[in-house]
């Protein structure tokens, strides 16, 4: 049986993640500043729109503060009882992360439809004035974690949180530019909803790659079925079962195979012809970290039928 380490998140010095902790760092302390601003202005204005919009700005503080948490414990060095070290905290933390966005959603829709039959009057121009300090801070943010939302779920989760956020402030912006002009007071609980939706769609699609990951499925940019024929198309090989991959932790894939040789294929070098498995493996489908076991023709037969 062979492995091979190639350059994956455990051998750059952690997860990819890492490599954007003091941008993590800023951009909490960003969430943070937004938040306490955005209570005050709600508190004085009484606009249901800023505050909801608060909320999901403390929903990114607590949600990157997660992120970071993973990030840190992930650099813990893989023990006997953990062979992979912590990589995987950084999935849990993604999955904490749309649970929060979940629970912010149906706050606020709740709140929301409490205005409509109990109007609260808002004070638009100062809810406007609030809105667009909290737009300018969250595109601040969304400049620091502009390249990074394609690294690592953990990321992703943090660059959609204040890019909603952001989109939150344009929707309140336009609430109080409304009731400034019309004195149309529906519009704060209405611009709360839209708040509420725009959350929807990023919490689902960061549940929904986690537990992909959680569950340990095929890596999506990894066809097993290429793999297989990659495989079978080497010279020696003449079958390929037993074949897995699953996912440790963004950009950290693994496969594993039990890989059927010719006799001939073995004698003419074990530890060469495995190296070569390995650099098709790692070559054409990007998974530093491979375990592959070699079979003599006649092994598999022996033990019994042969499994993916």
């Amino acid at each position: 049986m062979g492995h091979d380490h190639g350059p994956s998140a455990a051998t750059t010095g952690g997860t990819l993640s890492g490599t954007y902790r003091n941008r993590l760092l800023w951009t909490i302390g960003i969430s943070t500043s937004i938040t306490v601003i955005q209570v005050i202005g709600a508190l004085l204005s009484g606009s249901l729109a800023l505050l909801a919009d608060a909320a999901h700005s403390l929903t990114d503080a607590v949600g990157v503060s997660l992120a970071l948490g993973a990030i840190t414990l992930a650099q813990r060095a893989p023990t006997p009882r953990r062979t992979f070290g912590f990589y995987r905290v950084e999935i849990f933390s993604a999955v904490l992360n749309a649970l929060l966005l979940v629970a912010i959603f149906v706050w606020v829709l709740w709140s929301a439809i409490g205005r409509f039959s109990e109007p609260v009057e808002v004070k638009g121009g100062l809810m406007f004035a609030v809105a667009v300090g909290g737009l300018l801070a969250n595109l601040a943010g969304l400049w620091l974690l502009r390249d990074a939302k394609e690294k690592s779920l953990n990321l992703r989760g943090a660059y959609l949180e204040v890019l909603g956020d952001a989109l939150g402030s344009v929707a309140v912006i336009v609430g109080g530019l409304i009731i400034l002009f019309t004195g149309w007071q529906a519009a704060d609980p209405i611009a709360s909803i839209v708040i509420g939706v725009l959350i929807v769609p990023r919490a689902y699609g960061l549940l929904r790659d986690s537990v992909h990951v959680l569950l340990e499925a095929t890596p999506q940019d990894v066809d097993l079925g290429e793999v297989r024929r990659h495989l079978l198309a080497e010279p020696g090989v003449v079958a390929v079962h037993d074949l897995h991959g699953w996912t440790v932790t963004s950009g950290m894939p693994v496969l594993t195979a039990h890989v059927v040789v010719t006799d001939a294929a073995l004698a003419s070098g074990y530890g060469a012809l495995l190296a070569r498995l390995q650099r098709c493996v790692a070559g054409h489908f990007d998974v530093a970290h491979s375990t592959l076991q070699l079979e003599p023709e006649g092994h598999a037969e022996e033990g019994g039928a042969l499994h993916l």
